[in-house]
């Protein structure tokens, strides 16, 4: 898997651009909240990077942040949501304003967005509700800071493991509050906190 490429940009033409790295030139297909942070041609760029497997094709997206890719990545675990309609969903609206239409259920905003029917945009609200708690997670988990590594940095990264293992994030924060207190590391916060679930 291709997980980011640092390049030149040789080519815009949305939804795709062409990002030349050590001499090869990869076709991306990009959001448009993507191209609008690019540099002019010619400079260089890191894009983070999703690659599709299908019959016919490999397609490679790209991404200016971790949120965009993430969401991109959680909309296409959604049932008839493919890397099309994922794709006009980032160029239609920020990942912030995704989030609030499916806190508040805003289907109508939603349809707006091409592609989207009512059906779609209602399945998205009901699907994307507890992945949008578990992308917070993760991003609040890969943000901490590394290294010397106070509590509040281990109790972070468990608890994004724990997210990542299926827990809800509810559950992952209960989980790890019956721990208790003490200068535990990441590996023993997790350890104790399915001790604990195990117990239940």
């Amino acid at each position: 898997m291709i997980g980011s490429l640092r390049g030149k940009l040789a080519a815009k033409a949305p939804p795709q651009l062409l990002l030349e790295v050590g001499g090869v030139g990869y076709e991306i297909e990009a959001p448009m909240s993507t191209f609008y942070r690019l540099p002019p041609l010619g400079q260089e760029t890191r894009l983070l990077t999703h690659l599709v497997v299908r019959e016919d094709a490999h397609v490679l997206y790209g991404f200016a942040s971790e949120e965009e890719r993430m969401l991109f990545r959680n909309l296409l675990k959604v049932s008839n949501v493919g890397p099309k309609i994922a794709l006009a969903l980032l160029s239609g609206m920020s990942v912030e304003g995704f989030a609030a239409c499916v806190r508040n259920q805003d289907v109508t905003t939603l349809t707006k967005v091409p592609g989207i029917g009512r059906k779609t945009a209602e399945r998205l609200v009901v699907e994307m509700r507890d992945r949008l708690d578990g992308m917070a997670a993760a991003l609040v988990a890969q943000d901490a800071p590394r290294g010397a590594g106070g509590a509040a940095s281990a109790e972070s990264e468990a608890f994004g493991a724990l997210v990542a293992l299926g827990y809800k994030p509810q559950e992952a924060t209960r989980l790890l509050k019956a721990v208790g207190e003490g200068a535990y590391s990441t590996e023993e916060l997790i350890r104790r906190a399915l001790q604990g679930a195990a117990r239940e």
